[in-house]
């Protein structure tokens, strides 16, 4: 199974739609994705991401599904810094000599009380149970195929939302993939699921915060 991780191209976050370069880019991305054999089309609810998945949903002639696992996440809260924005906290849990690999960052006071750490655990919950849908089990910190699947996946979602699946898909910690794996709009990145059936697997990151299909400015 093929997993492709999209971030909606350059927003208007304020009105939740793309900007002009946004839709430009999320057409080049339908060009992109036309050959990439995709057999279902899933979108954050946000309208960002739903614009964005609407122009590779035309080209391809799909439905798109609404996967509430795609949805952003929340962050923020009484005394973190930088707004709790989850990538500037890496930056800054770094520079005071936290090991952001550390397992235990649910518990720094950046996370303790952030509404992004409650947030990643139920996005996570929700992946899991999608995948569950398509014969692959989470089974602690590993995956089990029960029937597996030959689809190719277009998940159309955030950058904070993605980061958030890839650090649970990958068994890596929020902080650290948020620090090191940042999506630029309208990027694709690719997690393999290999089949085979009755045995553990482990995805496999196959490609990463690819721009190629981009026009230049």
């Amino acid at each position: 199974m093929r997993l492709l991780f999209i971030r909606h191209g350059e927003a208007d976050y304020g009105h939740d739609c793309l900007t002009a370069k946004g839709r430009m880019q999320a057409a080049d991305l339908a060009e992109r994705l036309a050959g990439e054999d995709i057999s279902a089309i899933y979108s954050s609810p946000n309208g960002r991401a739903l614009e964005t998945a609407a122009f590779t949903a035309k080209r391809l002639g799909l439905a798109v599904t609404r996967g509430w696992f795609l949805r952003e996440i929340m962050w923020g809260g009484p005394g973190v810094p930088c707004n709790g924005e989850p990538w500037q906290l890496g930056r800054m849990m770094l520079g005071e000599g936290f090991d952001l690999r550390c397992e235990d960052w649910r518990r720094h006071p950046y996370f303790e009380n952030n509404p992004a750490t409650e947030c990643c655990r139920v996005l996570s919950e929700d992946f899991d149970a999608f995948l569950s849908e398509h014969g692959c089990r989470h089974d602690g910190r590993r995956f089990f195929c029960d029937t597996g699947s030959d689809e190719t996946l277009a998940l159309f979602g955030h950058g904070a939302s993605n980061e958030c699946l890839l650090a649970h898909i990958l068994d890596l910690p929020f902080p650290y993939v948020s620090y090191v794996m940042q999506h630029e709009p309208a990027s694709l990145s690719e997690v393999v699921i290999p089949v085979e059936k009755g045995s553990f697997v482990f995805p496999k990151l196959a490609l990463f915060n690819d721009c190629s299909h981009l026009r230049k400015e």
